[in-house]
């Protein structure tokens, strides 16, 4: 089994960081959600076009533990591990990768939940089409 499902690489731009010199916290959810977008796109699943069919995908939790600061010019690679939990959440694990030293600088665990109409949606929408793409998402337990 892959450790990760996909990888996606970016490189901070100056305007990320603060007066500090680091990437502003907020910054790295950005580039999380950046990662989960070019996934669903790579699976076949179009996040604006599942809008337009009355579905949303909604994060209900993220869970970010910050190891260390990227700065200016830093590559890096957000890597994903997708799961479930239960007939409703969808879970992405997530990492940060400063890539000249393979350090982890962000490890996160994003919860979301599809939605219609305001209401709750069961994941299979999402399940059917990473399973098409040859991915296997394992169920994730509650702690």
């Amino acid at each position: 089994m892959k450790e990760f499902d996909f990888e996606l690489e970016l490189q901070v731009r100056d305007y990320e960081c603060d007066l500090q010199g680091i990437v502003n916290n907020a910054v790295y959810q950005n580039y999380l959600e950046h990662c989960r977008h070019k996934f669903l796109n790579s699976v076949g699943l179009d996040f604006a076009e599942l809008h337009n069919q009355g579905i949303d995908a909604v994060v209900i939790r993220a869970e970010l533990d910050y190891k260390f600061p990227l700065r200016p010019g830093d590559d890096f690679v957000v890597k994903l591990k997708i799961g479930k939990q239960g007939r409703l959440r969808v879970i992405f694990n997530q990492q940060i990768i400063r890539k000249r030293d393979n350090q982890l600088m962000v490890k996160a665990k994003i919860t979301a939940v599809l939605t219609k109409d305001g209401r709750p949606l069961p994941h299979e929408i999402l399940l059917d089409k990473f399973k098409l793409a040859g991915i296997n998402v394992p169920e994730e337990k509650v702690k």
